[in-house]
This record gives C-alpha cells, sequence and structure tokens, in this order.
C-alpha cells in the first residue's frame, strides 16, 4: 500500500462516532509506522477511519477496506488524515461529537488542525478542515442573558440545524441609553424587564397615567402603541435591534415586532417573533443559511 495524506479539498469535514475507531499503539505515529500497521490491519465493517493513539500522540487514518460481508474487514488501503504534528486532542465532556455546530465550535478553537474530541458519555470522533459559519444574534438586554442568544444555542443542540455554525452576540444594552434622556421621566415598554432609571419611570404594558413629560425608550412598536394610548407623540431612544445591526454582510438573526409567527429572511437577515420559539428559530436558521 501507497501512502497518500488526504489534502484539504479532498477531506470531508466531520465524521459520526459510530464511523470513527480508537485504537491504541505502541510505535511511533509515522508515515512508515502507519503504513506497517495498515499492513495487516483489520476493520469493524462500518469503520471509515481510526484514530490511532500513542500516549499523548494522535494520528487519524482513513480505511478502505475489502469487500465481503464480515463484520471485520482485511484494510486493503488507507490514507493519513493527519499525523500528531497537526492533530490536537481535547476532552470536552459536555461536547456532543455528532452535532454539527458543537464541532464547528471545536475546530474554531483549533484552527487549521485536525482535533480529535472526546465528549459527551465519552464518546470520540474528530473534526478536520471544517469551514466555520458566522451568525450574529441582535438582541437587547435587560433581561439578561439574551433571550435571543439562549434560544438560538438550544436551536444549535438539538441535532435539527446541519451547518458548521459559530455565534456572536451583539448586545444592545438599554441601560447605556438612559443618558440620552432629557425629559424628567423615562418609560419603558415593560416592567418584566426590570429597568430601572434615576428618574420617574413607567412602563407602558401598564398604561399609566402620566404626571411627567417622559422620554420613551423602545422599538417602532412601542412607539405606535403610546401614540394609540395617549393620542400624542413623545421624545423617543430607538433600541430595536434591527435598526442596530452594523454589518449586514454577516448572516444574523434578530427578534422584530412584525413579525407575527415563524420567520422573514431579508437579505443576510433572519426576523423572529419576540417570543420566538427554538423550532421557529430552527426553521429561520436552516432558511438563512440554506
Amino acid at each position: 500500500m501507497t501512502v497518500r495524506i488526504i489534502t484539504e479539498s479532498r477531506m470531508c469535514e466531520r465524521m459520526h462516532c459510530k464511523d470513527v475507531s480508537v485504537r491504541d499503539v505502541d510505535v511511533r505515529l509515522t508515515e512508515e509506522n502507519i503504513s506497517i500497521l495498515m499492513s495487516d490491519w483489520k476493520a469493524y465493517t462500518r469503520a471509515e477511519f481510526v484514530i490511532l493513539r500513542n500516549g499523548s500522540d494522535h494520528a487519524v487514518v482513513r480505511l478502505m477496506k475489502e469487500e465481503g460481508v464480515n463484520l471485520f474487514k482485511k484494510v486493503i488501503d488507507f490514507e493519513i488524515v493527519s499525523l500528531p504534528e497537526n492533530t490536537v486532542f481535547t476532552d470536552i465532556p459536555e461536547a456532543d461529537v455528532v452535532n454539527v455546530p458543537a464541532l464547528a465550535s471545536v475546530q474554531n478553537a483549533f484552527p487549521g488542525k485536525t482535533v480529535v474530541v472526546r465528549g459527551m458519555f465519552s464518546h470520540m470522533s474528530f473534526v478536520s478542515n471544517m469551514n466555520v459559519m458566522r451568525l450574529n444574534v441582535a438582541d437587547t438586554v435587560p433581561p439578561s442573558p439574551s433571550k435571543l442568544g439562549t434560544l438560538v444555542r438550544r436551536a444549535l443542540s438539538t441535532g435539527f440545524i446541519e451547518h458548521p455554525i459559530i455565534v456572536s452576540d451583539i448586545i444592545l444594552d438599554i441601560t447605556e441609553r438612559i443618558a440620552e434622556v432629557r425629559t424628567e421621566a423615562v418609560m419603558f415598554p415593560c416592567r418584566v424587564s426590570g429597568l430601572t432609571a434615576g428618574v420617574p419611570t413607567y412602563f407602558l404594558d401598564e398604561s399609566p397615567h402620566l404626571d411627567h413629560d417622559v422620554t420613551l425608550i423602545g422599538c417602532d412598536l412601542s412607539k405606535r402603541i403610546f401614540l394609540s394610548l395617549y393620542k400624542r407623540d413623545t421624545e423617543f431612544v430607538n433600541v430595536c435591534p434591527a435598526d442596530h445591526i452594523t454589518d449586514e454582510n454577516v448572516k444574523t438573526i434578530v427578534k422584530c415586532c412584525k413579525i407575527a409567527k415563524g420567520h422573514l429572511i431579508e437579505g443576510n437577515i433572519a426576523k423572529v417573533p419576540w417570543g420566538a420559539t427554538v423550532p421557529e428559530i430552527v426553521d429561520a436558521v436552516n432558511d438563512l443559511f440554506s
């Protein structure tokens, strides 16, 4: 058999742990020694790859096996995915090694490397040459942490998103906008946010009687509700996360009061309801990256 190194363009990005076997060997993991090992190697019929381990050194090898119905088949050819100098091992007990976004996070931590990972239930697999995709999550706080950020991460953990997505948060802190208020009082959309200010404070969802001139800190829907309730306009600070997306070249998900259910794709932006559910976010992310 001839030693071949898999190039980036030919390498698959990730493997299900059921297709990967792990074997401890007592030889240095060089091309020559791996070739000697493979000359008399038998592998389980479903194994497409083997992770060879010698102490802290790891190598990953792709297997080509003889035809037949036997459970263990002779290896008739192989390709080296990575040798120890290009392979790192990481132990992440909470990682789901068959979840693509989880493996994207692993690859992102070790760019340019083949990463052997031991995750949940001690399952082992590897990831190599995965081209990660970026997803920005635009949201407001408080309440903290970001609700949308939490739901997006739950959606990525479901296994229903097969894209190698890395999440970055774009957080608009409403408390930082209070300094812009020039009126004697401030109004926030909802008391449940827990927002406070050093001036008289009102909450729009309570439809309060106003004893002061107020600045409304909210979104376009808040402004329309205020106008409907009080039949007049007021000072306004816009904290709609959809209006604060700074880079529309990066795929972004955001909550939008104009979306009642499901989602809306506008270019690189997916808009979901303020009360979005995990299934809605799964659908939105898959549509955004489809």
